[in-house]
């Protein structure tokens, strides 16, 4: 006899596509009404998961939580899951999705005495391969999902075992039809799987009543009791994903094997309502590089680790990384309650790092007179170079017809600085002053800088950059051509090898749509023109300048440090300003744009052409490293992607701290800045996506900002340092002038990692609050060694890691123990 396995189950998308409080309505009445069936129908199982919904049905309805929490008991109520929600798959970091399963496990394990073993995410647009490491890692055998379905994406079958990058592997199921049935229709399901699949034993079918609520009804309920009855051959059987997945593995049948992210699907997700992206991205480096501030104050014994308010701050961060936030397909008003939500907290965040850093400046000595100190925390535990900003008042000076200039010495060695124009308009006044300097930060430590001012009569010039063609930047390192023509780079030489042809950083607008999922579509080729550089008077009005010499190309600041060049561009309704850094020192290349959107159903993309003869694209995904697409297919990715010539090897890396989509075709590399679709645009069939009777708003209009960091060598110098360079560009280190006191002793170093492949994922309190919590990422695709140190915590290991693998170990009472994801000793 055949064996059917039925799950009823309930999605819940207006908590997150509408409005929170509609979703939360809905909660509540799905749930009340599952709990009278499961409590009066022999035999059926409800299974919901989310422990976000748990936590409010806790606190709103109380009555009910004490029912559910007696259902589940009974094993009438399934817990399945057990994330905190149902994230996207894609873009959030390896450690979010990590806490996604640690704080929605520990929460149902403490609530329900309940652990799932299998994870699912029906509803997420595409699924990292990065998943299958964490989830092995975090108690999971096996997954279930729905996108994208059987037309877009092949696999082996809809029972696979999914393989990790590490080894790791657990059984994945993609769901006949997806995961919901129409009231009274879910019979007509089973029966068109029985007609479609005759002969598939033991089979498993996800049902529920609609897309945005769910659950169980009378009429399906008797239906399917009634086709159980008539269906001698089949065993139908309410169930849960636990018992199919233990019956799939004692049948025998041995499942195909698929070792791939499975994506695409809704591509334009990857870049809609780029502000929750962008706000989601500073959420999750200000938390993870916060905790390990606190982390080293507490372990000091300079300040009580504040468990409580990071845990709320990350509860909010977790809140928006649902599949209907973080993608960008909701409507407008849930974006601004995601912004409020993410900005809620930051300022938790903000204050705890305060604290911390003035925590971890005990025992630096008072400033000499007219001396100001600059201080930056090195939250990494290796050496950072680089040039840091630093904004601070000029209190020798204020209005005087006098020009200060900065010096900075660190230790007794004097280092390049240089002074730039400061954020405030106060440039009336050599007042509020901004420095920027080249510094070396010594691993997990607070870094000292000592300012002096030396007054001029005047302000100093800059160099004079003559040719009329070009702004040309030579540098012992680089070599940088800016054209005076287009504002783009015509050469980025390194030494005499050229990585990029010419026009690089062109801005491509694309023709685009209404659907902000981008459901019909993987890819965004069809290019509808480019923004073109503005003539003087466009970009005298841009800038608001009444100079009559004002060029839309030219130097804006230039000094020991670094030269940056603006240039201006205009298309259509929008303008945009492109800053290229070229440092005096080193071979990294900056580029920050700050967009002014004002298109509809279109989107911005800047083109890079690698001066190579056949590219090869990786990028740095979940918890792992992978090969994109170069057939000019969207791809996702999250701090970095890296182009390569796979005939000489030579490879630059792009690092970001803002973006996610990416294409590349033809040698040329093209990021993703924005697109403007109609919030929630849907398309369905051959309907029109929108109904055209009146003003629809757009996604992404107005003001965006972006920055991103180009490291260029080889393809194997770049692997093996590129994961490191995209921590660092995305967990800054904090700089603050500050007079200290002189009292207290120095805390000694929280953590030293040695070598340039491994690297600090996180380093927090255990949960259950005995000891802290390091997790290492070996963002290398071989092999890796390293010795990690703590002077403060008084340990020294040697490790050892495989290619792109996780690995997290508890610190408590001098001893260090090896973990899974969930903090439990393996």
């Amino acid at each position: 006899m055949k064996k059917l396995h039925l799950i009823c189950n309930a999605h819940l998308d207006p908590v997150w596509l509408w409005r929170w409080e509609e979703g939360l309505g809905e909660a509540l009445s799905t749930f009340r009404i599952a709990a009278e069936f499961c409590e009066n129908y022999d035999g059926f199982i409800f299974n919901h998961n989310e422990a976000l919904l748990y936590e409010w049905i806790e606190e709103y309805d109380p009555s009910l939580f004490k029912r559910i929490q007696g259902l589940v008991k009974t094993g009438k109520w399934h817990i399945m899951g057990g994330w905190y929600v149902q994230p996207d798959c894609n873009m959030p970091s390896g450690e979010s999705i990590t806490r996604q399963i640690l704080y929605g496990k520990r929460y149902f394990m403490e609530k329900f005495r309940i652990e799932p073993k299998t994870a699912i995410n029906f509803d997420s647009f595409g699924h990292s391969r990065g998943l299958v490491q964490i989830m092995a890692k975090s108690g999971y055998d096996s997954y279930i999902f729905c996108r994208p379905d059987i037309s877009l994406k092949d696999l082996p079958g809809e029972d696979f075992i999914w393989e990790g990058f590490d080894g790791t592997e657990v059984i994945a199921h993609r769901a006949f039809r997806f995961y919901l049935s129409q009231k009274g229709k879910s019979v007509d399901k089973i029966r068109d799987f029985m007609e479609k699949k005759p002969e598939q034993t033991p089979a498993m079918i996800l049902w529920g009543i609609g897309n945005h609520g769910g659950g169980p009804s009378k009429e399906d309920l008797e239906a399917i009791q009634q086709l159980r009855e008539e269906r001698k051959d089949y065993e139908i059987l309410h169930s849960t994903p636990e018992d199919y997945f233990n019956e799939l593995r004692e049948s025998g049948l041995e499942p195909g094997r698929f070792n791939e992210s499975i994506n695409p699907f809704a591509v334009g997700c990857y870049t809609s309502q780029i502000r929750i992206k962008q706000k989601h991205r500073e959420l999750e480096n200000e938390l993870y590089s916060a905790e390990k501030m606190m982390s080293a104050a507490s372990a000091a014994g300079l300040m009580k680790y504040d468990a409580v308010a990071v845990k709320e701050a990350l509860k909010d961060l977790l809140f928006c990384e649902f599949h209907d936030i973080l993608p960008g397909s909701s409507i407008q008003l849930a974006e601004e309650d995601a912004l409020r939500t993410m900005d809620h907290g930051l300022e938790i965040i903000s204050r705890l790092k305060a604290k911390s850093f003035f925590m971890l400046m005990k025992g630096q000595k008072k400033a000499p007179d007219r001396t100001l100190p600059i201080f930056v925390y090195n939250p990494h535990p290796w050496t950072v170079n680089g040039n840091f900003e630093c904004e601070y008042m000029n209190e020798f000076n204020n209005t005087k017809e006098k020009f200060s200039v900065p010096h900075i010495v660190y230790g007794d060695v004097e280092i390049a600085c240089q002074d730039e124009r400061e954020f405030s308009g106060l440039s009336a006044f050599d007042w509020r002053k901004r420095v920027v300097f080249k510094g070396r930060l010594k691993p997990s430590s607070m870094n000292r800088f000592d300012l002096t001012l030396e007054e001029l009569d005047e302000k100093p010039g800059m160099m004079s950059y003559e040719n009329k063609e070009f702004i040309d930047i030579k540098t012992d390192e680089m070599r940088v051509k800016i054209s005076r023509e287009t504002g783009l780079i015509d050469t980025m030489k390194i030494g005499e090898t050229k990585y990029f042809d010419k026009n690089a950083f062109r801005p491509v607008v694309i023709k685009d749509n209404a659907d902000a999922w981008g459901m019909k579509v993987d890819r965004f080729e069809n290019e509808e023109g480019s923004f073109r550089i503005m003539t003087s008077a466009e970009a005298r009005k841009f800038a608001n300048i009444t100079a009559e010499e004002f060029e839309p190309v030219h130097v804006t600041e230039d000094g020991a440090v670094r030269t940056i060049v603006e240039s201006y561009f205009k298309y259509d309704n929008s303008a945009l300003c492109i800053s290229y850094i070229i440092p005096k020192k080193g071979a990294e290349l900056e580029v920050k744009a700050r967009v002014y959107w004002g298109e509809t159903d279109k989107m911005l993309k800047l083109e890079v052409p690698a001066a190579f003869r056949r590219t090869g694209y990786l990028g740095n995904i979940v918890s792992g490293i992978e090969k994109l697409r170069t057939d000019g297919g969207e791809a996702v990715s999250q701090k970095w992607v890296a182009a390569f010539d796979e005939e000489s090897e030579k490879a630059f890396g792009i690092i970001n701290n803002c973006i996610y989509g990416s294409s590349c075709k033809d040698n040329a590399v093209r990021l993703t800045l924005l697109r403007s679709p109609a919030y929630s645009g849907h398309p369905l069939g051959d309907k029109p996506i929108l109904i055209e009777d009146r003003y629809t708003p757009r996604i992404d209009q107005g003001e965006r900002r972006y920055s991103f960091k180009i490291i260029f060598g080889d393809k194997k110098s770049i692997m093996k340092t590129v994961d490191r360079k995209g921590i660092e560009f995305n967990e800054k280190p904090m700089v603050l002038t500050a007079y200290p006191s002189g009292e207290g002793k120095k805390p000694k170093k929280l953590l030293e990692i040695s070598g340039k492949k491994i690297s600090l994922q996180t380093f927090k309190k255990a949960e259950d609050g005995n000891g802290y919590i390091l997790r290492l990422f070996n963002g290398y695709q071989k092999k890796s060694k390293a010795t990690v140190t703590s002077k403060v915590l008084a340990f020294s290991m040697d490790i050892e890691m495989g290619p792109v693998e996780i690995a997290t170990y508890r610190i408590a009472d001098g001893k260090v123990i090896k973990t899974d994801l969930l903090e439990r000793e393996i």
